[in-house]
């Protein structure tokens, strides 16, 4: 009990990131691939067999580090996760860590190590106490400006190395080496972090090549992956050269049965016609698919989906068209059904880009609609997006990172479009919910995130940016009253925060802003408004005058003298709604010369 206690604080200590391993629920956490029974045999045993080779009994040098790449949607998660099963019930696994683009911590390198570290522990309780020392002995280590490398050897490397000399492993070592799985390296958001680990990965095997350790990797083909991981030291392995259409026809074949099962459309027609799909139609989905499971998991759900109003079409009808399409047409098909819905294109546009998974509830509160109006865009879609049985817990997922690579490119999504701009909508919903105490649910997404979204915006050039700021403002003046506190509020802060960014050298950019916060803020204060008084709270560190200072010559008198009035304006709002002295630094700018 008292080790048990002991592995717990340790884990606690880590803050490790539980839904990144081959454990977490696939359905809230994706990728959410596995290997469907009997698949993929001859792949896993490629795997295998290099992983349980021993450095004693090998001929050749033994290359610890198997690099399995392949193009999107081909399988290698699912090869990852049953690989990580196969040696997980060995006694054999470190660790595993998934990386998935846009979730979160799991998309970056911050806590990998010591992800890595608190699975291991348990894995392997011998490196416990080794990990607890470390962090007794260098308190920072998880720290975020601790760098990669150095908590990768005190948190993984040097504990295993220690727990080997003492010899506290042999039991698990007579299987065979140990395994860490690493999927989706190319889902990491920090590309520097991807090459530092690769580096210090490699480096690591050259100065213990003995040590009974291997990692598989799998990524796609990213030219900064593969510069570093094609050479010598890393045995290289092709998904795409393993063909995939007998394991794509045995999934299809059990999952159209099982579709007729609960399928009385289905049944009908195969008591009228026969077999359904035919041989003929089989084999041509197959040749269609090329390999691709993502594409054959997708044109499955697709074409057995339930009929709507909007698209009264049968399996029957739609597997032609399945045929016929690529994933990015069946994509296009697939949104149609919702596109004529209330909100379709907020809550698409939504769950494209926010940077962590929501559940329905906090897509509704973000977006202050009802969470009923969000599960009626998304049934029509669950071809395409997880749609979770609860509104409240579970999170609405993408199926595959292919859909938001298809609606944030233009050329591929069209009318289905997902605009860099939007992240300016994002930043506003997480604004106000910042400040509106019945979006509790999203506060915590709010706060972390808002800057993030508000980066990404004015990434823009400065044209565009003062452009994306009217539109937005037109659409605010169409909101109800009791919104638009909130609205002037925000534009007000975007103005100030993007004044601060490189494209704001620009003069004519820089003196539009600086009008546009003023003017916003006192269109905001005059407010009597209690989330108002909350945000001048936020804003009390906020000065002008540093901003103004060399760029001040630079304005017209008219744009000074309007600036002027407009400072008093907010000065006399200010203390008539809010009654505080203490917001008089906002007020420099009237101080300052021409």
């Amino acid at each position: 009990m008292v080790a048990e206690a002991v592995l717990l604080d340790l884990i606690l200590q880590l803050n490790p990131i539980f839904d990144a391993s081959h454990t977490r629920d696939r359905t809230t956490s994706p990728p959410d691939s596995a290997c469907f029974p009997g698949t993929r045999k001859g792949v896993i045993q490629g795997i295998t067999s290099w992983a349980d080779t021993r450095i004693v009994l090998s001929k050749t040098p033994v290359v610890h580090v198997y690099w399995f790449h392949g193009f999107a949607g081909s399988g290698k998660s699912a090869v990852s996760l049953e690989i990580a099963k196969i040696y997980a019930g060995s006694g054999r696994l470190l660790a595993s860590y998934f990386f998935f683009r846009n979730a979160g911590d799991r998309s970056r390198m911050h806590r990998f190590a010591a992800t890595l570290a608190g699975q291991m522990a348990a894995a392997v309780p011998a490196t416990a106490s080794f990990i607890k020392a470390a962090l007794k002995a260098e308190p920072g280590l998880l720290a975020q400006g601790v760098s990669l490398t150095m908590q990768l050897e005190r948190l993984v490397y040097e504990p295993f190395q220690a727990a080997l000399k003492r010899g506290l492993v042999i039991k698990a070592l007579v299987k065979g080496p140990f395994l860490i799985v690493i999927d989706g390296l190319d889902e990491c958001e920090d590309k520097h972090g991807v090459a530092t680990f690769i580096d210090h990965l490699l480096d690591f095997f050259q100065r213990y090549p003995s040590i009974p350790l291997r990692f598989l990797i799998t990524s796609r083909v990213e030219e900064y992956i593969r510069t570093r991981l094609e050479n010598d030291c890393v045995l290289l392995g092709n998904l795409n050269s393993h063909s995939a259409d007998e394991d794509i026809e045995m999934f299809l074949q059990a999952s159209f049965q099982g579709a007729a099962v609960n399928d009385r459309v289905i049944q009908t027609y195969v008591q009228v016609h026969g077999e359904w799909p035919t041989k003929p139609d089989m084999k041509k989905l197959i040749q269609h698919i090329k390999g691709s499971f993502v594409l054959a998991a997708t044109i499955f759900k697709f074409i057995v989906q339930p009929a709507t109003e909007e698209d009264p079409s049968t399996p029957m009808d739609r597997l032609p068209l399945a045929e016929m399409n690529g994933l990015d047409n069946l994509y296009a098909q697939t949104l149609a059904r919702s596109q004529h819905l209330p909100h379709f294109r907020n809550i698409i546009s939504t769950v494209a880009l926010l940077r962590r998974s929501l559940p329905i509830i906090g897509i509704a509160r973000l977006l202050g609609i009802e969470a009923f109006e969000v599960v009626h865009v998304l049934l029509n879609l669950q071809a395409i997006v997880h749609v979770p049985g609860t509104d409240e817990r579970d999170k609405v997922t993408l199926c595959h990172t292919s859909l938001r690579d298809f609606l944030t490119t233009e050329s591929r999504s069209g009318c289905f479009f997902v605009p860099p701009s939007f992240h300016l909508h994002l930043s506003y919903y997480c604004f106000a919910s910042i400040y509106d105490k019945s979006a509790e649910i999203t506060h915590g997404y709010a706060k972390k995130h808002i800057y993030v979204h508000w980066r990404r915006f004015p990434e823009l050039e400065a044209r565009d940016l003062i452009n994306e700021i009217h539109i937005f403002k037109a659409q605010a003046c169409q909101s109800p009253p009791v919104k638009r506190p909130l609205y002037h509020a925000f534009l007000c802060s975007l103005s100030f925060y993007s004044l601060s960014l490189p494209h704001s050298q620009n003069s004519v950019c820089l003196s539009y802003l600086l009008t546009e916060c003023i003017e916003q803020l006192v269109l905001a204060v005059e407010y009597p408004d209690h989330r108002i008084r909350l945000w001048l709270q936020d804003r009390l560190h906020i000065t002008l005058l540093p901003l103004l200072r060399g760029g001040t010559d630079q304005f017209t008198e008219h744009t000074y003298v309007a600036l002027q009035h407009n400072v008093q304006r907010a000065s006399n709002a200010i203390h008539a709604n809010v009654s505080c002295l203490e917001f008089l630094p906002l007020f420099h700018v009237a101080e300052t010369p021409r």
